[in-house]
């Protein structure tokens, strides 16, 4: 009687169109442990259906595997990334170059708040090889296209807006997320360093070839 009442509560079948919840509820209970432990190794199908209240073997109507489930993870926080740099942009007026910025800044704020999902969005041990699961490599590829798009857009303003110094938009796209990206992780790691206040502003605005204020 005691082992009925410390089990999981053994959960009732979906009704015709509730497969979709189900999917929401694993998707979340992974992020869930992701976030608890910082350990994508903890986000197995096991513990995925023990939070959620399912047996194993049910997670496989919608993730053949683990990697999927942490796809679905990942493709869900550049959602909210992206969700994220849209509003800040919006936010910031007309200005080219304050745009830029605001991205920039919303970027650095969500690797902040989300150490673990951001470290797991550009890689970590869930990407196996292609061969040895179901992810393809079209899977991997659209991960941040949409991202990545909008910085190519906001430099491609600040060129035309004659705010920046244009030298080949996609080199440069690559090398201000490269400097992004690179200064988030450092920062994640590397804490009792005495970072600069300014180091931000002046990557960015090295890396963007932006002109000075008027």
């Amino acid at each position: 009687m005691a082992d009925n009442m410390t089990a999981s509560p053994t959960r009732v079948r979906n009704r015709r169109g509730e497969g979709a919840r189900l999917r929401d509820e694993i998707v979340a209970a992974a992020v869930e442990l992701l976030d608890e432990t910082g350990d994508e190794k903890a986000v197995t199908l096991r513990s995925v259906a023990r939070r959620v209240g399912i047996a194993a073997p049910s997670i496989y109507r919608h993730f053949p595997d683990q990697p999927t489930i942490m796809l679905a993870v990942v493709q869900q926080a550049f959602g909210e990334l992206e969700e994220h740099l849209h509003a800040a942009v919006a936010a910031a007026g007309d200005d080219p170059r304050d745009r830029l910025f605001a991205f920039c800044h919303a970027y650095l704020e969500f690797s902040d708040r989300h150490p673990e999902r951001y470290r797991t969005m550009f890689g970590g041990v869930w990407m196996p090889a292609l061969d040895e699961t179901t992810l393809t490599e079209a899977d991997m590829v659209a991960l941040g296209e949409v991202t990545l798009n909008q910085l190519t857009e906001l430099l491609r303003d600040c060129v035309a807006a004659g705010r920046a110094e244009g030298v080949e938009l996609s080199t440069d796209t690559v090398g201000l997320w490269l400097g992004l990206h690179g200064l988030a992780h450092q920062r994640a790691a590397t804490v009792a360093f005495p970072w600069p206040p300014d180091i931000a502003e002046r990557m960015i605005s090295a890396l963007a070839h932006l002109k000075d204020a008027p």
